[in-house]
């Protein structure tokens, strides 16, 4: 049975203010926001990028980012002032009574430890479990949360696991402590579809049996609703309006969150036809790959490109889509197959391509905390390509990155700018232009808009497609989303265990699917509906708010 529920807030916050350093000028980012959460309560935080909700979610730890301070407002966890608390008193609570599970996994493991050692660390340090029972605890979560080898996995590295298998490490640790109030930052965002289902019913399950409270935060309206009892909208660092579930859903009163809800469709071109007899920009013929001599990883695959056509790679997390774009990157050697890029052999090695290979083929990365060197500015990490395959230097890089900037939506000043100072989505936008400024002919985009909301997706989206039309560009568009890969894909490949088990149009692949995987991909793509989840996942849980 689940511990009683006090009418006392669990986490209050009160006219929070967070100010931030741009350029020696304090600069305020949070104006004067609010938060009260029950014990066993999930507010849902939404928003675009930047609005602040991974600033609220940070200050429910008391802490705000590097450049980053508190100016106003007070914080409270079960009525300890998180703001003024002594350092001791933070750090004793920080893991135990509040966690938290940050965006990208890959960027807050230790790549040296395994990741046993790692959630063994937490316990050892917060509660002095014994080595034994840590080991049991672990696989018992890391099942929970579908983890394979739930026995064994601990014993990997990081770079061993995908990127969803990763982010559902990091949940178990996070969960590990049985915490008061866990903070949710984009928990889902590198999942596929189907996983995000599994993680988010394990996400309520564990918050139901422990009367844990939660702030969800993520850019997927429709996930919210699956999970939260209350929903809060952010825009530009003010709550634009906030109220249950239901009711917003229902009745929203702020054109912002009706903007939200209806989401940004994109006006879609003729569907690609390649001209007769002309030989793809990429050909993969039969192509198999494994790591070290392990089973296959890529096992038969193949894929063609043409100039001006957009493939989409859609499967669940370890499926081997982005180990496919490690071997057109050269980095991923397959062990048989042919490729060929522009009717010329594309040798398998990155060390052994020509420059102007290295310059045609560019990767947008999943992650662009890994992607972004924090140590140089972001007029300099887009300036390096166009040093480098266009020459150019000087007040003619300066003006092509802005250019570039101005292309993906975001200021010229960002030009000045540290990646740590940028939101998530901003910070993926950047990686993007910086892709752009080699002027590609092949660009890989791997799950480049998961970090996205709604409306800057489909901003950047609509900017893809502009680029592939007028540079007659080839795409391949790796992602876990299918609204995406209907608004830009004209191609689409299903993998599944490292092979191909569907292709054709779009139309064809996701309008009446007949392969068994793709029917169950397409019917895992979130509605805007509260009692969907419950419709697709009939044991998913009970809904908190039915009081059952």
């Amino acid at each position: 049975m689940r511990p009683s529920e006090s009418d006392a807030a669990l986490l209050r916050i009160e006219d929070l203010r967070i100010e931030v350093d741009k350029e020696g000028t304090w600069s305020e980012i949070l104006h004067g926001v609010s938060v009260a959460l029950k014990r066993g309560e999930i507010l849902g935080v939404i928003g675009e990028s930047g609005a602040g909700k991974s600033t609220i979610g940070l200050a429910a730890l008391g802490y705000t980012r590097n450049g980053g301070r508190f100016s106003g407002g007070k914080v409270f966890l079960d009525g300890v002032e998180m703001l003024s608390a002594p350092t001791a008193i933070l750090e004793k609570m920080r893991g135990t009574r509040v966690a938290y599970v940050a965006q990208s996994a890959a960027s807050h493991f230790n790549p040296a430890h395994t990741i046993g050692a790692q959630f063994a660390e937490v316990l050892r340090l917060r509660t002095g479990m014994k080595k034994q029972d840590i080991a049991r605890k672990a696989a018992d979560l890391y099942a929970e949360l579908g983890l394979p080898d739930p026995e064994t996995i601990g014993n990997r590295y990081p770079h061993q696991l995908s990127g969803g298998q990763l982010q559902r490490a990091m949940i178990a640790m996070a969960m590990a402590t049985d915490p008061d109030l866990l903070v949710f930052d984009e928990p889902t965002t590198a999942l596929d579809v189907t996983t995000q289902l599994d993680v988010l019913g394990c996400v309520k399950r564990v918050l139901d049996r422990a009367g844990a409270a939660a702030l969800y935060i993520s850019h997927d309206l429709a996930l919210v609703a699956q999970l939260a009892d209350r929903i809060m909208v952010m825009r530009n660092g003010d709550m634009v309006e906030t109220g249950a579930t239901r009711e917003m859903l229902a009745n929203p009163r702020q054109t912002y969150t009706r903007e939200l809800l209806e989401g940004l469709q994109t006006q879609r071109d003729a569907v690609f036809v390649p001209e007769p007899d002309t030989q793809p920009l990429l050909r993969l013929d039969h192509l198999s790959a494994s790591y070290s001599g392990s089973e296959k990883v890529l096992d038969d695959v193949t894929v063609h490109v043409h100039r001006g056509e957009t493939v989409a790679i859609v499967g669940e997390s370890g499926s081997g889509k982005s180990t496919l774009t490690r071997s057109i990157c050269g980095l991923l050697p397959p062990m048989a197959g042919e490729m060929l890029f522009d009717d010329a052999v594309l040798p398998p090695r990155l060390d052994r391509r020509q420059p102007d290979t290295l310059k045609r083929i560019q990767l947008v990365h999943q992650l662009p905390d890994l992607a972004l060197n924090s140590a140089q500015r972001i007029g300099t990490i887009i300036g390096r390509p166009l040093k480098v395959f266009q020459g150019l230097t000087g007040r003619a890089q300066a003006q092509r990155v802005t250019e570039l900037l101005e292309m993906l939506e975001l200021p010229a000043s960002y030009a000045r700018r540290y990646p740590a100072q940028l939101s998530g989505g901003e910070k993926q936008r950047v990686a993007i232009a910086r892709a752009l400024a080699a002027d590609p002919a092949l660009l890989i985009c791997d799950e480049v808009t998961s970090a996205l909301d709604q409306l800057v997706a489909a901003g950047v989206l609509r900017i893809l497609r502009r680029l592939k039309q007028e540079l007659s560009l080839g795409m391949i568009f790796i992602t876990h989303d299918m609204a995406t890969v209907r608004e830009i894909a004209d191609t689409v490949i299903v993998m599944r265990q490292g092979k191909v088990v569907n292709r054709g149009s779009v139309h064809d692949v996701l309008n009446d699917p007949d392969e068994p995987y793709t029917r169950e991909l397409v019917a895992a793509a979130p509605e805007m509906d509260p009692d969907w989840i419950t419709r697709v996942r009939p044991n998913f849980n009970n809904r908190r708010r039915t009081g059952t």
